[in-house]
């Protein structure tokens, strides 16, 4: 699985021009599933994006967590971070997971999340979406699960 975490002070998800999610400050996560991928990428993933020292303290260091700031978690199902760019002019999607086997593991993702006591809202899977977003810093990292085990 492949996240990428953007620190916001506050984003939101729009699907057909109505406000499906949106959080304050926090993290947003756009998710990508690869048909290589299982329960433990998700289990490895949302403890990670959990525990991640990315906000900072009152010396203005990166010391915190978002689970430490109180912050809140905005999670959109992005296929197109599995996207192949290396040949020809259009991206090819063959690495990413088919769309019944993304969906549960996105689902299992947010569950863990939530497990680990944090506030999560969504995107709609496999939704058109328009994410608009404040980043702070800016901070915006790739995390992927098969680089981290």
């Amino acid at each position: 699985m492949r996240a990428v975490l953007q620190r916001v002070s506050e984003a939101r998800v729009e699907v057909a021009g109505e406000v499906v999610g949106a959080i304050g400050p926090g993290l947003l996560v756009l998710l990508g599933v690869g048909s290589e991928d299982g329960a433990a990428d998700a289990a490895y993933l949302a403890e990670k994006t959990a525990v991640l020292r990315i906000f900072e303290d009152g010396a203005g260091k990166m010391n915190l967590s978002v689970a430490d700031v109180g912050g809140a978690v905005l999670v959109v199902s992005q296929f197109t971070l599995y996207g192949d760019c290396r040949k020809g002019r259009r991206p090819s999607f063959t690495p990413a997971a088919p769309p019944r086997m993304a969906e549960e593991l996105y689902r299992e993702y947010i569950t863990r999340l939530r497990a680990l006591g944090l506030e999560v809202a969504t995107g709609v899977f496999q939704a058109e979406m328009r994410v608009h977003l404040v980043n702070d810093g800016p901070v915006t990292l790739l995390l992927d699960s098969h680089k981290g085990f």
